[in-house]
């Protein structure tokens, strides 16, 4: 089973104005193991098609992160930022499974 070192980011709603939000990321870093590592590429209506991850990784996690499950967008691995499609938690793991590229 490889290991898994990154950085998983946290969406938090800030007031950039009266009565206006945003959402502002916050990474924080974690280590654990890869469970499952999966690539496929999805055809699409582009012309290259997409590559999206069935990747499961599980992490140790903080207070802080079972605090703030909602709000996980991604995972920081390999400098690509991943959407997380499902999130399983068993203290004191989290089971991520990644899915495509996330753009925000």
């Amino acid at each position: 089973m490889a290991k898994f070192h990154g950085f998983i980011g946290f969406a938090q709603m800030v007031e950039t104005a009266p009565g206006v939000y945003k959402e502002q990321i916050t990474e924080r870093e974690y280590t654990g193991d890869f469970l499952r590592m999966v690539q496929n590429l999805v055809s699409g209506q582009n012309l290259n098609d997409n590559l999206t991850l069935s990747t499961r990784v599980s992490v140790v996690a903080d207070p802080f992160a079972f605090a703030n499950l909602s709000t996980i967008r991604y995972v920081k691995w390999e400098e690509v930022s991943w959407k997380v499609s499902s999130i399983e938690h068993q203290r004191p793991r989290l089971i991520l499974t990644l899915g495509g590229v996330f753009n925000g």
